[in-house]
């Protein structure tokens, strides 16, 4: 039974219960649209972020009203047996995490707006969740990817689309750009001489991602061959194609590209791989290499330097190998020169002649303390 035939079985038993469940639901709608004006305008968050918050308050919306409450009204017992819902219903801890933390969010902005008095997620413990790694792809299974991109795109009767692929590969992978920060790039985005492209990132935050030789290579190609013969294809220039139009990356139809699209794209470069698997191995590849993890962050654009910390336990190849090369007692430690051995083993001399004078001060010492 559906709720349109459950509220009209309800309305015809008991009008006055029907008639406040409207209510509620209307009450409920126009407070969350009110949220969503200020998650956009206010706080200038992305639109899939505000459709993700909006999906999680609706979600809680709807189980308020099966209990004849309203999202101004909730108490923190509602916000328990909620949860308590999402586990029955065996929904993941972090996805249970999250709309905590996204109701968090929405009571703190209705108390700050005095439309409440007390936070019912007061004192509410996040559900305990496992910290997944990100997974990367190895170095090699990268290279082969785009070497593969490299050589559709070099050959003689190479078509549009393969060197618009083959950028886009690059850039995934050279950046660690998210999916939509590659689909939302413009053409002036893009600083060919200083080898640089500026992204917008979450919350609208802009920042420089600097690029290698193969990556702006791929790029100048692609936007010097391959896009000229995209943006030809719209005749039809309305005030809404020319914008479509200046977007870096255009599809056959000379629209901009989604990103489900790009998804499928890398896809079928490799069937273990995608756009955010990408962004993880750029990551963890910087970090294998030596990269000081505040210079990762900047470059993917986390706002907090614990998001980037979880690329440190991926680097173990790395990690091992500095242990084999530094720890006294490795196996693969490297044996010393013979000055150096000859060095090691006078101070270890000296320290066998001093070891006398050591006990001798420490018991004197002893004897004075006590």
């Amino acid at each position: 039974m559906n709720e349109v035939q459950t509220l009209s079985r309800t309305r015809r038993r008991h009008p006055a219960l029907a008639d406040n469940h409207e209510m509620a639901a209307r009450n409920n709608v126009a407070l969350l649209k009110d949220y969503g004006i200020y998650l956009r305008v206010e706080r200038g968050l992305r639109p899939l972020t505000c459709e993700a918050y909006e999906s999680d308050l609706n979600t809680f919306a709807e189980f308020l009203e099966s209990r004849h409450a309203t999202l101004l009204r909730a108490v923190q017992r509602d916000i328990a047996d909620f949860l308590e819902h999402l586990r029955i219903h065996s929904v993941e801890s972090r996805s249970a995490a999250r709309k905590l933390s996204c109701l968090r969010g929405f009571y703190k902005w209705l108390l700050l707006d005095r439309r409440i008095h007390n936070d019912p997620t007061v004192n509410i413990e996040s559900p305990k969740a496992w910290k997944v790694l990100p997974k990367s792809l190895a170095e090699p299974e990268v290279a082969e990817m785009l070497e593969r991109a490299a050589m559709n795109a070099s050959h003689p009767q190479a078509r549009a689309t393969a060197l618009r692929d083959r950028a886009i590969l690059e850039l995934l992978y050279a950046g660690g750009l998210r999916v939509s920060e590659v689909t939302a790039l413009s053409t002036s985005d893009l600083a060919l001489d200083a080898g640089r492209v500026q992204v917008r990132g979450k919350g609208d935050k802009e920042r420089i991602v600097p690029l290698g030789r193969t990556a702006l290579h791929a790029l100048e190609e692609y936007l010097r061959e391959g896009r000229p013969h995209l943006a030809r294809i719209t005749t039809r220039r309305s005030r809404t194609a020319q914008q479509d139009t200046a977007r870096m990356f255009l599809s056959l139809r000379g629209m901009p590209l989604t990103r489900q699209w790009v998804w499928h794209l890398v896809k079928a470069a490799d069937k273990s791989a995608s756009p955010h698997r990408l962004r993880h191995s750029c990551a963890t590849h910087m970090v294998e290499h030596g990269a000081d993890l505040r210079s990762v962050q900047l470059l993917l654009g986390h706002a907090d330097i614990s998001t980037t910390q979880v690329y440190t336990h991926l680097a173990l190849g790395r990690l091992k190998a500095v242990h084999r090369k530094h720890h006294p007692r490795a196996t693969a430690r490297p044996k010393p020169s013979e000055p150096e051995t000859q060095a090691t083993e006078e101070s270890a001399e000296e320290n066998r002649a001093q070891r006398p004078k050591l006990m001798l001060v420490y018991s004197r010492t002893s004897k004075e303390g006590s």
